[in-house]
């Protein structure tokens, strides 16, 4: 099977340990990987990272530690891929459980011709909502491989190339959105993001405790700014989707 890492800050012990015994339960050998605590960071390394400006061209508000900290640490996983002599690379985040067919479902999706970037492996069905598709196709007896019509916002876990982490970082140093909206502007950089369905994996219920923190609500101003940029990415997720 292919590395899986898994993003786990140092202070989330119970997280670590409950995730290391699924992993272990499954007979799945992966590794903790370090998340980056964003005020543990240099003024450089921030500024590597984060761009003010691009925030407040792209987003609504600016984002909270957290979110930068969960951005860079998938950023240090990408780089940790091409850094490596792998072909891919499962990330998880430290809240998800892992369904009866995670090994079974990842050899498939390594076992696929080059192409593909990134995919998913944990959709809108996790969170009660029924998913946006534009095609499909078998991967392996019982779970299919997705085009996804829209794009969902989860990246609790899914397996990239290295072709999907090159683009990654090639476009998203720095960024100025949190990971999950960026990961939906796949015309931006070519980015061909898919996934299964049946879900690979689900939430654990620590998901419901964010560790990314409290994001603060935006007054008139940042909610019509919300709204302009919806209205932009339907539009334009629309065109490059037809």
């Amino acid at each position: 099977m292919i590395p899986v890492l898994f993003i786990n800050l140092d202070r989330d012990a119970e997280r670590r340990a409950r995730l290391e015994a699924e992993l272990q339960q499954h007979g799945v050998a992966g590794e903790r990987f370090p998340a980056t605590l964003w005020t543990a960071l240099s003024a450089a390394e921030q500024a590597r990272y984060y761009s003010p400006e691009l925030n407040a061209r792209l987003f609504h508000k600016p984002l909270v530690n957290g979110e930068k900290g969960c951005y860079a640490s998938h950023l240090r996983a990408w780089q940790w891929l091409l850094d490596s002599p792998h072909a891919a690379l499962v990330v998880l985040e430290d809240d998800v459980k892992l369904k009866p067919g995670f090994a079974a479902v990842v050899d498939a999706i390594t076992a696929l011709p080059a192409g593909w970037d990134m995919i998913k492996l944990l959709g809108r069905p996790a969170t009660g909502k029924q998913e946006k598709l534009r095609g499909q196709a078998p991967l392996i007896a019982g779970t299919e491989l997705v085009d996804y019509a829209r794009i969902p916002s989860l990246t609790a876990g899914y397996v990239i190339s290295r072709s999907g982490a090159s683009k990654l970082l090639n476009t998203r140093l720095p960024f100025g959105r949190p990971i999950d909206v960026d990961l939906r502007h796949f015309w931006e950089n070519g980015l061909k993001v898919q996934g299964v369905e049946p879900s690979a994996i689900e939430l654990d219920e620590t998901s419901f405790e964010s560790s990314i923190g409290d994001k603060p609500k935006g007054g008139l101003a940042a909610r019509w700014t919300k709204f302009r940029h919806k209205m932009a990415y339907t539009i334009l997720n629309h065109w490059y989707t037809r």
